[in-house]
């Protein structure tokens, strides 16, 4: 079988270029003749069309990208096997994936979504995004990179560190989490909260409103923001610096961090809902919260990037749900369990990572990926 990956390559440390990158390499471990390009490059990929001729063009994405990830090559006769993400709803493209003989998801919540927004089940499949187990491991707390990490983010040998990592806070359930902080203040051993985003515009008006709210409820002192950019590499040791990695996202397709903090035996507190359902065992290795509100749109209004030639509204025939709000009470029961008992940290730890090398190993994810186009295309 050959296979033409389209993604953001060469990779960044964004997670649908690691998304990407992963199935790229699982493939080429495994001995699969593939190749990756930038979904974007079209010289670069009718390039690849032309001389490599690919039995599967697959894309990793969500459904705005499918001029470059399945139209494109389709134009040069290949067959598109899109692997697809969600962001909340489908407005456009309908059409061109009922046609297709196979779509990828990341998650079970993400093929409701599409189903729910007019694309047939028949032909999807649910492929969860690989992890990097061998970077992404359990790390002893004397490790001198685990230390300085600590050291870097002012966090003491005795405060228990929480963690959130995503491209803002917010959007992975941070305020929540200090709502459920602030009823713990005072009640916990000593605490300090990290957060670490990516720095772009749209993030500075939202950390400050973040912090803010820290500030109202009285422990901005534990709470620390982090903007810089980092590589993958530092990933892994970011992680392992802290004790409880907490993630009740809004909106969450897959969880990938939440996988990544499993496979460095965290513990994980995150909302019972979405990706989350595939990826978090409650009670065994995580803790989840329920959900206390959704936000519900009866309408949106879309453009260019959703493959409209102009701005339109989309007026949805049911109110579609488009972000999740956690429970900070069950947030705050979740975390009290987790910061005063160090053996169900370490057992939920050691659970998470058996569970992710079991099943979001990105070795697995590639042996899935051609079993599945093996099944239903008939390619070996």
């Amino acid at each position: 079988m050959k296979v033409l990956v389209l993604y953001d390559y060469p990779a960044g440390p964004g997670g649908l270029a690691t998304q990407g990158d992963l199935l790229y390499r699982g493939l080429k471990e495994l001995g699969v003749d593939v190749h990756a390009v930038h979904y974007e490059s079209n010289q670069e990929k009718e390039w690849y069309y032309r001389w490599f001729k690919p039995d599967v063009v697959t894309g990793v994405g969500y459904w705005g990208y499918i001029p470059q990830l399945v139209l494109h090559p389709q134009h040069f006769g290949c067959t598109a096997v899109p692997w697809l993400v969600a962001d909340g709803y489908i407005a456009n493209y309908q059409d061109v994936l009922n046609t297709l003989p196979l779509i990828l998801v990341t998650s079970n919540w993400v093929k409701d979504m599409y189903v729910r927004d007019g694309i047939s089940g028949r032909n999807i499949e649910v492929l969860p995004v690989g992890c990097d187990t061998d970077s992404f491991r359990p790390f002893s707390a004397s490790d001198p990179k685990v230390a300085a990490v600590r050291e870097s983010l002012g966090i003491r040998d005795n405060e228990l560190m929480i963690l959130t990592i995503g491209g803002d806070a917010a959007s992975k359930g941070a305020q929540e989490v200090m709502h459920a902080l602030a009823q713990l203040n005072g009640k916990m051993p000593p605490w300090k909260y990290v957060c670490k985003v990516w720095p772009q515009e749209r993030t500075d008006y939202q950390n400050e409103a973040d912090m803010q709210l820290a500030r109202q409820l009285g422990i901005d002192q534990q709470v620390i923001y982090t903007q810089y950019k980092i590589s993958r590499n530092f990933m892994p040791y970011l992680i392992g610096a802290c004790d409880i990695y907490a993630a009740p996202s809004r909106l969450e397709g897959f969880g990938m961090t939440q996988v990544e903090a499993g496979a460095c035996s965290k513990p994980v507190v995150s909302l019972r809902a979405m990706g989350m359902l595939d990826t978090l065992v409650h009670g065994e290795t995580a803790l989840l919260a329920g959900v206390a509100s959704e936000v519900v749109l009866k309408e949106v209004e879309v453009g260019t990037e959703s493959g409209f030639d102009g701005r339109r509204t989309v007026v949805f025939d049911t109110p579609r749900t488009v972000d999740y709000r956690a429970n900070a009470t069950d947030i705050a029961v979740h975390l009290g369990e987790l910061l005063v008992n160090k053996n169900l940290r370490i057992q939920m730890g050691a659970a998470g990572r058996a569970r992710v090398k079991q099943r979001f190993d990105y070795r697995v994810v590639a042996s899935r990926f051609l079993q599945i186009v093996h099944e239903k295309l008939g390619i070996v």
